[in-house]
């Protein structure tokens, strides 16, 4: 496997690893977008897979171990993305679009933000399609998340929600409130809640998130118990990609006349 193959890329600006190599070995690999934490993809790492995760916040685009992190938008990542894409071993696409332009609870700001640019919201509706378009175009589970948002315009009404306190069984620590949306496809299973038994009533952390830099990257980061729960239900979902096929042996020379 050629995890390290460079190339130079346009909008990455680094040299980028080619994620088209890391199926070369039959690995399977799970992409993840608009994604920093890499808290969802964590269960199928620690179970072999490799993850990409694309996010600008990564600051450089490098491959560590299972991880490859490119450090740019989904539209900058297509280049390398796009080859990936092509090999049959995707096994799952998750999409986290900004929510900051989409979120109901921030609607007492999208006028002034309208006033100062009248696409801000098509703009941020523009990055959920691109999630949305990798994870249809892999052929694997997939799904776009968001919170109750403007989004539900766009792609209509979300087939699943849920709360991290749905899944305290998989995590304990995750027992808070905060309404999530999921739209999916790819045959992608939505796991059922599993409470722990002791878990009391949930808080609302996320609400009450204190200001500053980290605030939205706090609020945004994936619960691990649901990210367990849906790798519980979703890793044998897509078939492993085929081998190659051998390449034919050269004929035997014929003996002369």
């Amino acid at each position: 496997m050629i995890v390290g193959a460079l190339e130079k890329l346009p909008g990455l600006g680094d040299l980028a690893p080619r994620p088209a190599a890391l199926a070369l070995d039959g690995r399977r690999v799970v992409i993840s977008l608009c994604d920093l934490t890499g808290n969802m993809v964590r269960p199928w790492v620690e179970a072999g897979y490799h993850a990409v995760l694309v996010d600008p916040q990564h600051g450089t685009t490098r491959t560590e171990g299972q991880w490859t992190k490119i450090a740019g938008t989904v539209e900058d990542a297509m280049p390398l993305l796009g080859p990936l894409l092509q090999t049959g071993a995707v096994a799952a696409v998750f999409g986290f679009p900004p929510c900051t332009d989409m979120a109901v609870s921030g609607a007492r700001w999208f006028g002034k933000k309208y006033a100062a640019d009248s696409m801000f919201q098509a703009k941020a509706v523009m990055v959920a399609e691109q999630c949305r378009t990798v994870g249809r175009l892999s052929g694997a589970p997939w799904f776009v998340e968001n919170p109750v948002s403007v989004l539900s315009r766009a792609f209509g009404k979300a087939q699943h929600s849920f709360h991290p306190h749905d899944y305290t069984a998989y995590e304990p620590a995750d027992n808070y409130t905060k309404k999530t949306c999921l739209w999916v496809g790819g045959g992608f299973i939505m796991p059922n809640p599993k409470r722990h038994d002791t878990a009391g009533e949930p808080d609302s952390r996320i609400h009450f998130a204190s200001p500053g830099p980290e605030r939205a990257n706090f609020r945004s980061a994936t619960p691990m118990g649901f990210a367990r729960a849906v790798f519980e239900a979703n890793h044998h979902a897509a078939p492993a990609p085929k081998p190659a096929a051998p390449a034919p042996r050269p004929a035997a020379p014929r003996a002369g006349k």
